[in-house]
């Protein structure tokens, strides 16, 4: 396996880990901490950068999974632009809105889709 495809894997999994951690923090506070945005943050710049490492290692930025990838990508991107709004509106520690919740929920979800796709492509190899 390449190198670049090895760091990929592994700043993917930080990303999991931030992602998750900033859900966990949002669903069990129910507020807009500084915490929630660090995570959220920190997991989409680990995304983008796993994402820059795979494409490097695969030699093709357009596939099936690079697809649902990049949408996943986009949606945890678009859920960080919605806190930050929120944050701006409401400011930090504001109760998270009905509607952040569930975009939230289906973003987070959905990106797990993404990579549990993504490691069953990898151990079928």
């Amino acid at each position: 396996m390449k190198p670049v495809l090895i760091a990929g894997i592994s700043i993917v999994n930080l990303a999991l880990i931030s992602y998750t951690t900033a859900l966990i923090i949002q669903t069990r506070k129910k507020l807009l901490t500084r915490y929630v945005l660090i995570f959220l943050v920190t997991g989409v710049i680990f995304d983008i950068t796993s994402t820059i490492c795979m494409i490097i290692a695969s030699g093709k930025s357009i596939t099936l999974h690079g697809i649902i990838g990049y949408s996943a990508l986009a949606g945890m991107l678009v859920e960080t632009i919605f806190t930050y709004t929120q944050k701006k509106k409401y400011g930090l520690n504001s109760t998270i809105s009905t509607r952040l919740k569930l975009w939230s929920a289906i973003a987070y979800f959905y990106w797990v889709l993404a990579y549990i796709t993504g490691a069953i492509i990898v151990m079928l190899k």
